[in-house]
């Protein structure tokens, strides 16, 4: 749990804010962050450190981690799971929830759609359509078979596991019939939020899915198997990829996988109750109408600059055109660069940019919000917007994507971009703006849905596909500078 932060600002390649020292033992993904210092632009530049150690390398060739950790494969595609059914692909975004002393929940998202149906186990032709939130025409060369409707592959699994015993109790299909589930968010009342990051409707595949797509849906943690599909549709139809919950006025901040998406805002009616509906909004940056954050062509954003901001109104959330961030614009909100992975710490919160900066390599932005927010007194101390890292050396940082914070606070972003001769890692960066390499991962794919377990001793992460959930523990207090 964190208790400061400082910005530390780098003359370097890269510039970023760290998380400062903190009371151990405490919920990692609850950090309480207050004062921050703001160091001279011209003070110590970025640089790399030592982190854990070096990196040894894995005789699986899976992952290498420092020396003194390891990692165990708790669930994998193929697995068989306790509904019968097996361990989907492509797992994506993941929140952890403590259930009782020893045992968590991990929801975990699973990005699928139509197009992967082939490569789907066959138990799933007989998954129970009345789970689904919809379903699709699958084709086959058995004209018999031509117009069989199944569910939509996208959604969620949980899996039911024991720290102590480090061991999987339950594995199960808790959310189906959707599409690309990619990130989400967990919830201060125990839910995970699964984000849909795709706006297919049956016009635009001409009658091969039943309904419009491009919601967040909402699992309960302790869910036992299969819940009711139910689209917040309030919270609005677009590219979704992440979402994080303020605990002290319940609204939700989501983010938009475009390269010219919004930050948007969501302000429940009754907070805790995202059913109920309430009022989205996008950001906008302060007497600056359609402010260009990506920093692409011209570099318009200063790394550790603030800027106030004021939100607008959307209406039509539904949006059967998929224009809620052309409607926004339009009403004078920021744009950024593929807005990812978003993590909540206390009074402020932060979120990956992926293809945002000059080289296009990735920023992190950071958001404070007002004493007032979502009231009508907000104009009287508005929130404050501030970039804190655009990275111009792919060795530093490269496409951060989800993002969470270890035992020790220092932030952890899962690196996704796919190239042929360069690996996706876990890059730490330490409170004074070091940066780390914690993990490299072999396969020609990403990591994704990094949580930590309540009591700090236990880092989940998703290996994107072939499927695969890790459990990595070891020495988190033996940080070497």
């Amino acid at each position: 749990m964190v208790t400061r932060r400082q910005l530390v600002k780098s003359s370097a390649a890269l510039a970023f804010i760290g998380l400062a020292q903190s009371t151990l033992g405490k919920t990692p993904g609850k950090s309480t962050l207050s004062k921050t210092q703001a160091l001279d632009a011209k003070g110590p530049p970025l640089r790399s450190v030592q982190g854990y150690g070096s990196l040894i390398a894995d005789p699986n060739k899976l992952l290498d981690l420092p020396a003194g950790f390891q990692y165990d494969v708790i669930s994998q595609l193929g697995d068989k799971m306790d509904d019968g059914l097996t361990v989907p692909n492509r797992a994506d975004g993941m929140g952890c929830f403590a259930l009782d002393e020893h045992r968590v929940a991990l929801v975990r998202n699973h990005e699928l759609d139509p197009s992967h149906f082939s490569k789907i186990s066959k138990d799933w032709q007989t998954f129970t359509s009345e789970h689904a939130f919809d379903s699709f025409q699958h084709r086959s060369q058995s004209d018999s078979e031509s117009h069989q409707r199944v569910a939509l592959p996208g959604g969620t699994t949980t899996i039911v596991y024991n720290t102590k015993d480090q061991k999987r109790e339950k594995e199960f299909v808790s959310l189906t019939g959707t599409i690309r589930n990619c990130s989400g968010g967990v919830t201060p009342w125990g839910s995970w939020l699964t984000c849909e990051e795709s706006v297919e409707t049956s016009k635009t595949t001409k009658g091969k899915i039943g309904k419009s797509h491009g919601y967040v849906f909402e699992v309960p943690a302790d869910a036992s198997g299969p819940v009711k599909p139910v689209p917040l549709k309030a919270m609005g139809r677009f590219n979704h990829e992440a979402v994080v919950v303020d605990p002290r006025t319940g609204i939700a901040y989501l983010t938009e996988d475009r390269n010219d998406s919004l930050l948007y805002r969501f302000i429940p009616k009754e907070n805790g109750k995202l059913s109920l509906g309430g009022q989205l909004q996008a950001l906008v940056i302060k007497n600056t109408p359609q402010f260009d954050t990506r920093n692409w062509s011209v570099v318009k954003m200063a790394v550790s600059q603030w800027y106030e901001t004021e939100w607008v109104d959307l209406s039509n959330p539904e949006s059967p055109e998929d224009d809620l961030r052309l409607r926004g614009y339009q009403k004078g909100a920021a744009v950024f660069a593929r807005g990812e992975g978003i993590h909540w710490a206390d009074d402020e919160l932060y979120f990956c940019c992926t293809s945002g900066g000059k080289k296009k390599l990735g920023q992190i932005m950071r958001y404070r919000p007002s004493k007032y927010e979502g009231s009508n007194n907000e104009a009287k101390g508005p929130g404050q917007l501030q970039l804190f890292l655009e990275s111009t050396d792919p060795s530093l940082y490269n496409f951060g994507d989800n993002l969470t914070v270890t035992p020790q606070n220092h932030l952890l972003v899962c690196e996704d971009q796919y190239t042929d001769v360069v690996d996706n890692y876990l890059r730490g960066v330490t409170p004074s703006g070091e940066v780390y390499a914690f993990a490299r991962l072999h396969e020609q794919t990403e990591l994704a849905g990094a949580c930590f377990s309540p009591d700090g001793s236990t880092l989940f992460v998703n290996v994107y596909s072939p499927a695969k959930t890790l459990a990595i523990r070891g020495p988190w207090e033996k940080f070497m500078v």
